[in-house]
C-alpha cells in the first residue's frame, strides 16, 4: 500500500489483529460472581476474584464451551490438552498482581476466517490462536489536575469487571490496509454475536481491538511494530492504523528509527502518543497454574459443541444467494446481520416473492430500525404487518408511492395496512369505467394537448398522465392510467 501523505515513496504496512471478546456466561471465569454492566463499583465481587490468599479458582464449563465455539467456527484445530498460565505483571486493576491466561498451550490454534472485502475480493486473514482468561477491573480517573492522566490527580478501581471470562483472538499479519482491519473486525464481530456467546457491545468494552503495526518497503524484511492499545470502534481503528502508519513511514523517511512500544491513538486531535515500552512475552514470566487443572477437550465435547453451531454468516449468504436468487451484496448485508436475515426470510415465506421482500427490508424497513434505534424485534412492523401491506400492492390496491406512506404510519402506530387505508381513505383507483369518465372529462378540456399526441409528441401523455393523478389525489393505477389513456388519445 501507498502511505498515508503526499510525497511518501511506496511502503506496505503490516498488521495484525488481537481482538478481546467478553463472553455472555451468567458468572465469571473462575468464580460464581454474577457478570453484569453498570453496577454500582466493586458490588459483584468476592475473595475470589479479589485475589485473596488462600482461595482457590474453579473454571468455569459454560467459558470453555462458548471459548470451543468461537475457535470452531474460525476453523481452528482444538487442542485435546489445555492449561491456564500466571501472566505476571502489577498494575492496579489486577489484584492478584498476574492474570489468569494461556500461554503456549491454547485452546484453539491455527485456523482462519474469510473477509470479503468491499470490492468483491476476498482476503483470508489466519488465526494464530484463540485462548481463553480473565478480565481485569476498570480504573476511573477521577479529580481535576492538569498535566496528569486525562486531566485526574488520582484514580479509583472498580473490580466488578475482574475475572470477567474473556476470549482473545490472535490474528496472524496478514492484513496490509486499515481498509481490511475494519472488515476483518466487522465481519469478526457479526460471526461471534452470531455465536450467541458474547454481546459484543464495543462502547461497554465487550469486544476490545489491538493492533500490532508495522511498515516496510515490498520485499524487505518485516520492520519493527508497535501496538495500538484499546480501539473501541470501527472508525477509532481506522483512524488509529492510519496515523501510526503514517507516524511510522515519516520517522523511517526521516531517518529515524522505529522504538517497539505501546502507543496510543487520540480521536481528538488525532495523534498518537507513547504508553509505554512494549513487553516481550519473557517480561511477563509465565508459568503454568497451580491451582487449576489441564482442560481436557475430548473428541465427544468437541463433535458436541460442533453439531450445536448456528449456521455461520458465510454459509448463510451461499444459502441465501442460491436459495432466493439474491444479489450477493444482498445476501452478505442479510447473512451479516441474523435478525434482519431471519425477518427476511419469514417474509419472504409469507409474501411468496423474495425480489419485493428484499426491497423493502434493506430499504424501508432498514431505514426505519436504524432511525429509530429499535432492535428487529423491536419494531411495530412485524413479519404479518408488512406482509399484508405488500399484498395491497401486489392486488392493485395500492401503489408504491402509497405503500410507503402507509409503512410510516405503520411503523408510528403499528396498525395494520387496511386499517390504515380505512382510516386515511387511501387505496388505488384501478375501476376502468371510474378512471375513463376522468380521462374524458381532462382530455375534452385539453384539445391542444390531445392534437399534439396524435401527432406523434409522445411526451405529452406525461402531462395527461399528471393532470389524472392529481384530480384523483394520487390514487390512480398508473399503469391501468396510462394504458387508458392512450386508448383515449389514439382513438379519439
Amino acid at each position: 500500500m501507498s502511505a498515508a501523505g503526499i510525497g511518501h515513496d511506496v511502503w506496505e504496512a503490516v498488521i495484525g489483529l488481537e481482538i478481546h471478546v467478553q463472553l455472555n456466561t451468567r458468572t465469571k471465569m473462575f468464580c460464581g460472581c454474577e457478570v453484569t454492566f453498570g453496577e454500582p463499583p466493586n458490588t459483584k465481587v468476592c475473595p475470589i476474584c479479589l485475589g485473596h490468599p488462600g482461595v482457590l479458582p474453579v473454571t468455569n464449563e459454560k467459558a470453555v464451551e462458548h471459548a470451543t465455539r468461537i475457535a470452531l467456527a474460525l476453523n481452528c484445530r482444538i487442542a485435546e490438552r489445555t492449561i491456564f498460565h500466571r501472566k505476571n505483571y502489577f498494575y492496579p486493576d489486577l489484584p492478584k498482581a498476574y492474570q489468569i491466561s494461556q500461554y503456549d498451550l491454547p485452546l484453539g490454534i491455527g485456523g482462519y476466517l474469510d473477509v470479503e472485502m468491499d470490492d468483491g475480493s476476498n482476503l483470508r486473514v489466519g488465526i494464530t490462536r484463540v485462548h481463553m482468561e480473565e478480565d481485569a477491573g476498570k480504573l476511573v480517573h477521577a479529580g481535576g489536575a492538569s498535566g496528569r492522566i486525562d486531566g485526574a490527580d488520582y484514580s479509583l478501581v472498580d473490580f466488578n469487571r475482574g475475572g470477567t471470562p474473556l476470549v482473545e483472538i490472535v490474528s496472524e499479519p496478514d492484513i496490509s490496509t486499515p481498509d481490511q482491519a475494519r472488515a476483518y473486525l466487522v465481519q469478526l464481530r457479526n460471526l461471534v454475536e452470531q455465536l450467541g456467546v458474547s454481546d459484543v457491545n464495543m462502547e461497554e468494552g465487550s469486544l476490545r481491538c489491538d493492533a500490532n503495526v508495522s511498515v516496510r518497503r515490498p520485499g524487505e524484511p518485516l520492520g519493527v511494530k508497535t501496538e495500538l492499545k484499546n480501539m473501541n470502534s470501527f472508525r477509532f481503528l481506522h483512524r488509529g492504523l492510519e496515523a501510526e502508519i503514517e507516524r511510522q513511514v515519516t520517522a523511517l523517511e526521516a531517518g529515524e528509527r522505529v522504538v517497539q512500544e505501546t502507543v496510543h491513538f487520540d480521536p481528538a486531535t488525532g495523534t498518537v502518543s507513547t504508553l509505554r515500552s512494549k513487553e516481550e512475552a519473557h517480561d511477563y514470566r509465565y508459568f503454568p497454574e497451580p491451582d487449576l487443572t489441564p482442560i481436557v477437550l475430548d473428541a465427544a465435547f468437541v463433535d458436541r459443541v460442533r453439531a450445536a453451531l448456528p449456521e455461520l454468516p458465510a454459509a448463510r449468504k451461499e444459502r441465501l444467494v442460491s436459495q432466493f436468487d439474491l444479489a450477493p451484496k444482498d445476501a452478505a448485508l442479510l447473512a451479516a446481520n441474523k435478525p434482519l436475515g431471519d425477518y427476511f426470510e419469514a417474509l419472504a415465506a409469507a409474501t411468496g416473492d423474495a425480489r419485493i421482500s428484499v426491497n423493502w427490508v434493506l430499504g424501508d424497513f432498514s431505514a426505519h430500525v436504524n432511525s429509530t434505534g429499535l432492535q428487529v424485534a423491536e419494531s411495530p412492523v412485524t413479519v404479518e404487518l408488512l406482509a399484508g401491506l405488500l399484498g395491497l400492492v401486489a392486488n392493485g390496491t395500492l401503489s408504491g408511492k402509497m405503500a410507503k406512506e402507509v409503512f410510516e404510519t405503520m411503523a408510528e402506530t403499528g396498525q395494520s395496512a387496511g386499517e390504515i387505508v380505512a382510516e386515511k381513505g387511501l387505496g388505488q383507483i384501478s375501476d376502468a369505467d371510474e378512471l375513463e369518465a376522468i380521462i374524458n372529462r381532462i382530455v375534452s378540456a385539453n384539445p391542444g394537448p390531445a392534437e399534439e399526441f396524435r401527432q406523434g409528441r409522445e411526451k405529452i401523455l406525461g402531462f395527461f398522465v399528471g393532470q389524472v393523478m392529481k384530480e384523483t389525489r394520487g390514487q390512480a393505477n398508473p399503469q391501468l392510467v396510462n394504458e387508458l389513456l392512450r386508448k383515449h388519445l389514439s382513438s379519439a
